[in-house]
C-alpha cells in the first residue's frame, strides 16, 4: 500500500528566498554607490533628516517587491530545485552584507 501525499509546489517560496537576497544585494550596491559618488549619495536622500538611508531602503525594497513579483510569475505552480534557490539567495545576501561592511565600501569612498 502506497499513501500519497498531496504537497504544493516549491517555486513560489523559491520566488521569495531569491527575491530577498536580491533586495540585499541592491541595498549593498547602493550603499556603496553612496559612499563612492556624492552625486549618488545627494540622490537618495528622499527623507532630509535620514540621509541616503531613505533612498536605499526605497531602492532595495522596489527591487525585492519587483523580482519578487516577477519570480512568482515565473515559478508559481512549479517544483523547483529549491537548494539552488536557496544557494542563490545567501550568495545574493552575503555579497550584500560584504557591500555595507564598511571597511569594504570605505575602499570606494573618495579621497580627501
Amino acid at each position: 500500500m502506497t499513501v500519497q501525499t498531496d504537497t504544493k509546489p516549491n517555486g513560489p517560496a523559491a520566488a521569495a528566498f531569491l527575491a530577498a537576497g536580491i533586495g540585499c544585494f541592491v541595498l549593498g550596491v547602493f550603499t556603496t554607490l553612496a559612499e563612492a559618488s556624492t552625486q549618488v549619495a545627494d540622490a537618495l536622500k528622499l527623507v532630509k533628516d535620514v540621509g541616503p538611508l531613505s533612498g536605499k531602503v526605497v531602492v532595495a525594497v522596489l527591487a525585492m517587491a519587483i523580482s519578487w513579483i516577477v519570480a512568482y510569475l515565473a515559478l508559481r505552480g512549479k517544483e523547483v530545485k529549491f537548494g539552488q534557490f536557496f544557494a542563490a539567495a545567501l550568495v545574493l545576501v552575503a555579497l550584500g552584507f560584504l557591500l555595507t561592511f564598511p571597511p569594504f565600501f570605505d575602499l570606494f569612498a573618495p579621497a580627501g
